[in-house]
């Protein structure tokens, strides 16, 4: 797989935070077929659920394919921060990987899309 061609983010840190929800992508480097492995999708969902409770949200779905990653966090209140939940999220399993499994990485950063109000989570095609 081509890695994606990486940007960063055109929008500003508060539009991340309170009772928001926003669907995330995170590519993993090179051709790693990494989320086809029982053992790093449980360490990877407890790691999702701690740093999503921590920073006062949800996590409603997320999806694993085996070379990246969709997920949509929801703030629950108006103190939530997604931004930081996913770039916590991110730190902690890339830690992991350094130490559990060093041929694997993420790439740099992250694509997002913050859903309105008005749209329906459970009508975000987040895997294809």
């Amino acid at each position: 797989m081509m890695d994606v061609k990486e940007k960063r983010h055109r929008l500003p840190r508060e539009f991340y935070r309170g009772k928001i929800s926003v669907a995330f992508t995170l590519c993993l480097r090179g051709d790693s077929r990494s989320f086809i492995s029982h053992e790093i999708i449980r360490v990877f969902t407890d790691i999702l659920t701690s740093t999503v409770i921590k920073e006062n949200g949800i996590a409603p779905v997320y999806c694993f394919m085996p070379d990246h990653q969709h997920i949509i966090i929801t703030g629950t209140c108006i103190d939530s921060d997604v931004w930081k939940a996913m770039v916590s999220y991110k730190q902690k399993t890339g830690f992991w990987m350094s130490t559990n499994k060093p041929e694997i990485e993420w790439q740099k950063d992250f694509y997002d899309h913050i859903i309105r109000t008005n749209e329906d989570i459970g009508a975000q095609k987040i895997c294809t």
